[in-house]
């Protein structure tokens, strides 16, 4: 099922906490590795999938999803939109439960593949937004203050 609903995606973040990150950069400042990390923070199993490195945010980094000796809730994919439909048919063969596909990644036969397998499938929609969103962690970045505002705060005096 394609899941775009607020009740939906708190389902599959409550639900499923072992989370493959296929793409998943040792560079700190990428998103990907930010999405990692805060999710690994947040009591979440991170599987890295970078065939690239051994090892990334101290977890042992796999080739490819069909090499994973456990089993995997969420599928996390940061990856092109035309790399999805083989990382949905290892997903499916691996026992997933969910395809995520991250910010900017769009891919309805992948999707429609996955979904008919009977996995959920969430596109277009950052997991760490998300959680943060559904979960109460935005404040962390200054964002939840509850004052909604256009204007840009004064800058601190120089001293």
């Amino acid at each position: 099922m394609i899941v775009d609903d607020i009740a939906g995606l708190r389902r599959i973040l409550t639900d499923n906490r072992i989370i493959a990150v296929v793409g998943l950069s040792a560079n700190w400042n990428r998103p990907s590795y930010f999405a990692a990390k805060y999710m690994l923070e947040h009591g979440y199993t991170i599987i890295p999938v970078n065939p690239g490195q051994s090892e990334i945010l101290g977890q042992k980094c796999y080739a490819s999803l069909t090499e994973i000796p456990c089993k995997v809730d969420i599928v996390d994919c940061f990856r092109k939109a035309e790399d999805i439909p083989p990382l949905a048919e290892q997903a499916i063969a691996i026992g997933a439960k969910v395809l995520w596909l991250q910010l900017g990644v769009i891919n309805q036969e992948a999707a429609q593949l996955a979904a008919g397998a009977g996995l959920d499938v969430v596109m277009d929609r950052c997991v760490k937004i998300e959680h943060a969103r559904l979960f109460g962690g935005l404040n962390w970045a200054g964002v939840n203050t509850g004052i909604i505002s256009a204007k840009r705060m004064p800058a601190p005096p120089v001293v």
